[in-house]
C-alpha cells in the first residue's frame, strides 16, 4: 500500500511538472516572455515626413506616410528590415 502511495504522489508531480513545462513553451513560442528581437528599419524619407499609420500583414508591414508632396504606403521587408515597395495614389 505504501509503495502504492509514493507511485501517485510521484505521477501527480509528473504530470503538473508537465503541464508547466507546456504552458511555458507555449509562452515563449508565441512570443510572450519578453524575448523578443529588436527590429528597426531606415525609410529614408525627405525631411517633413511624418508616420501617420502602420498595418502588418503575413508578407510584410505597410506603412502610411504623409510627405510633404503627398501621402504614401512604404511596404517594409520585416526580415531585412528594408522597403521594398511604394504605393502612390494616382492621379
Amino acid at each position: 500500500m505504501r509503495a502504492l502511495k509514493v507511485l501517485v504522489v510521484v505521477m501527480g508531480v509528473l504530470i503538473v511538472g508537465g503541464t508547466v513545462t507546456l504552458a511555458m513553451l507555449l509562452v515563449q513560442r508565441v512570443g510572450g516572455a519578453g524575448g523578443g528581437t529588436r527590429w528597426e528599419a531606415a525609410l529614408d524619407q525627405p525631411e517633413g515626413t511624418r508616420i501617420a499609420g502602420v498595418a502588418a500583414t503575413e508578407s510584410g508591414i505597410g506603412v502610411l506616410v504623409t510627405r510633404p508632396d503627398g501621402d504614401r504606403v512604404l511596404v517594409v521587408e520585416p526580415k531585412r528590415g528594408r522597403v521594398v515597395g511604394e504605393i502612390r495614389p494616382g492621379r
